[in-house]
């Protein structure tokens, strides 16, 4: 006689599945770069603190000085010539310090990784070498720029309004001041040379520091600068030309006549060659930007090869070094 058993069976039916139950969708082939980038945003706080510190500092020299000056003068021809005068210093201050700031982080880029051996953990996360190397390049290429430019825009708005406040509190019509300041024209140069010369020309410069970020061991400014210096001394020693030199200042200056559509002032004017004081010719600047020969200018292009090749070794480099 048998007796049913009490035991559990060996195992249980597959459940279904829910019936509103959603497959969850493939993450994008981007989403790998996007937490990069945030990743060297989230460790690298002096990519926005140190703009958005020198900012300030200027806008509080602009209150404190401008201002000053502008409101112990009663002739008002003056006083409006005091509020137009700094405007310009403005984004050249701006971008004198992304500039700087995208030199060291290129320059510690790869070199902090290995130094405290978090490469061991970044490099066991699911991210190609490939990703990363172009996410820390995106800081200077991309990042940086669009900082300036949003800074440099923010900054101008408020000294214009700070401008007009002073002119209305003096009796003076502040429309005057708004007409004669093209922002629209100042913003669209603002941009147009940050993509031609900080973005598209200066690309060599980031791509080899940030191969000499992935290979020296210590030192890293001066196995970055040495080489370049020494380039240059001798060929003054052995051919007594600046040859060399000349072609470094060509790099840094920007291929103005290229950029810009006509040549004027040195590019050390940067956007600024439309300042707010001299809406005139900034509009004459905007006038005569031609992006055709600037794209059609030859080492435009064989910058860009350069840096492609100068990524590449990058990468490989990335991938072979240990933590040091």
């Amino acid at each position: 006689m048998t007796t049913p058993s009490n035991s559990m069976p060996n195992s249980f039916p597959a459940q279904p599945a829910a019936p509103n139950s959603v497959p969850t969708p493939p993450d994008s082939p981007t989403r790998p770069f996007y937490w990069s980038v945030r990743r060297e945003l989230w460790e690298n706080r002096s990519i926005y603190l140190a703009p958005l510190a020198v900012a300030a500092v200027t806008l509080v020299g602009f209150v404190v000085a401008t201002l000053g000056r502008a409101l112990s003068t009663s002739d008002i021809a003056h006083r409006r010539a005091i509020l137009e005068s700094h405007f310009n210093f403005v984004s050249a201050m701006i971008m004198g310090t992304t500039f700087v700031v995208g030199i060291f982080y290129s320059l510690d880029a790869l070199h902090s990784e290995r130094r405290d051996r978090s490469i061991l953990f970044w490099k066991s996360l699911p991210v190609s070498d490939l990703t990363t190397v172009l996410s820390k390049a995106s800081i200077p290429l991309l990042v940086l720029p669009a900082i300036t430019v949003i800074l440099t825009v923010a900054m101008l708005w408020i000294m214009l309004l700070l401008s007009s406040l002073v002119l209305v509190g003096s009796g003076l019509n502040a429309a005057t001041l708004w007409s004669q300041s093209p922002l629209l024209q100042i913003s669209l140069l603002l941009l147009y040379h940050l993509i031609t010369v900080h973005i598209l020309w200066h690309a060599p410069f980031y791509a080899w520091m940030l191969l000499v970020s992935a290979w020296a061991r210590r030192a890293v400014f001066l196995w970055a600068a040495l080489p370049i210096a020494a380039i240059g001394i001798l060929e003054k020693i052995i051919f007594n030309t600046t040859h060399f030199a000349n072609f470094l200042e060509y790099r840094l200056s920007g291929p103005e006549p290229y950029a810009m559509g006509a040549p004027s002032n040195s590019m050390s004017q940067g956007p600024a060659a439309g300042s707010i004081s001299q809406g005139a010719h900034s509009m004459h600047t905007m006038s005569t930007v031609d992006p055709a020969k600037f794209l059609t200018t030859p080492g435009l292009w064989l910058g860009l090869i350069v840096t492609v090749a100068l990524l590449a070794a990058t990468v490989h480099l990335r991938r072979s070094q240990s933590p040091l």
